[in-house]
């Protein structure tokens, strides 16, 4: 069994989401000594599409002809493009219609989560697909607490150890929260705030440009930085906050788990069953719930939780995820 792993544009979205799962997925397969290939002129036997770009919906309808069996993962849905870059909310009806068109293709769908499994299985058109919800994992191997690095982050963006850092990830757009990430730092001017993370700002709205631009001595954008960055970042910053509006996994907090760094993230649906208010994060539903839990969290009154939350990395794991995509392969190949 040879697999085709096929992403398009792997230049853009490299330093994105996707990137970082479609890495994730070699590693997965690497494990489970699954051979692939991403060259679409060698041979296989079973096509596995991570992007939804016209090369890519052709190159599945050419395997579909060919009698190859086709996975088809979903990454995006209507609902996390919607608050993305500029025009985003006028086509998402559209891109709906386009994402459809697109994982119809699927022989199997595979989706990060069971939220997204269910968006998903509510849009006409696939809802007799196959689904599989499967998180795109994480390296427990790479993501592991390192004091030494952590104090090497604080050393590198000038933070002292007094100093309480708060850090964010995301690209520039309104989904990901960056504008209540700003606006929490206009609020609280005695934490330190960082945001990695980056993508050009002529695609992004107003809010965010404004939110961007904005210059206060307690706020850094560090733009694109490598996941030993974030590793670091994750080891010697006091609090991770995730105020993201929409995801189909969000990676970004199960590397937070995994490096046991206490989070403070959006109570909202994605996030439902698997990561809980007070038992391995803390939610908040407004900026305001943000800001309460921020102020708590500095005066000792909520405890630490990162034990919890490691056992949420430990589930995935991304040699646990190699063996469950290893099953849905040699199901497609019987089939």
């Amino acid at each position: 069994m040879k697999i085709l792993l096929y992403t398009e544009n792997e230049k853009l979205i490299g330093k994105s989401g996707l990137g970082k799962a479609i890495k994730h997925q070699m590693k997965a397969l690497d494990y489970e000594k699954i051979e692939y290939t991403t060259n679409p002129k060698d041979d296989y036997d079973i096509l596995h599409v991570n992007t939804y770009f016209p090369k890519s919906y052709f190159l599945a309808k050419k395997a579909k002809k060919m009698g190859k069996k086709i996975v088809y993962h979903a990454h995006s849905t209507e609902e996390d493009y919607k608050n993305g870059f500029i025009l985003a909310k006028q086509t998402s009806k559209l891109f709906k219609k386009w994402l459809i068109k697109c994982y119809k293709l699927g022989d199997v769908i595979i989706t990060p989560t069971n939220y997204s499994k269910k968006l998903l299985e509510s849009y006409k058109g696939l809802e007799n697909k196959k689904i599989y919800a499967l998180s795109n994992g994480i390296d427990l191997d790479f993501f592991k607490r390192d004091l030494k690095k952590g104090t090497e982050f604080r050393k590198k963006y000038g933070y002292k150890k007094s100093d309480k850092v708060i850090f964010a990830i995301g690209l520039y757009i309104e989904r990901k929260g960056i504008v209540d990430f700003v606006e929490l730092a206009k609020r609280l001017p005695e934490y330190k705030f960082i945001w990695f993370g980056y993508s050009p700002l002529k695609f992004a709205t107003k809010p965010v440009k404004k939110a961007v631009r904005t210059k206060l001595d307690n706020l850094t954008f560090a733009g694109y930085v490598e996941p030993e960055t974030i590793k670091a970042a994750m080891s010697g910053a006091d609090l991770f906050l995730f105020p993201t509006k929409e995801e189909t996994e969000g990676i970004p907090i199960i590397e937070a788990c995994a490096t046991k760094c206490n989070a403070i993230i959006s109570d909202i649906p994605i996030f439902d069953g698997w990561l809980v208010d007070n038992k391995n994060v803390y939610k908040a539903k407004t900026i305001d719930d943000f800001e309460e839990k921020i102020k708590l969290f500095f005066q000792g009154k909520l405890r630490n939780l990162t034990d919890e939350a490691y056992e949420v990395a430990k589930q995935r794991d991304i040699k646990i995820i190699g063996k469950k995509l290893n099953e849905i392969y040699k199901k497609l190949e019987k089939s």
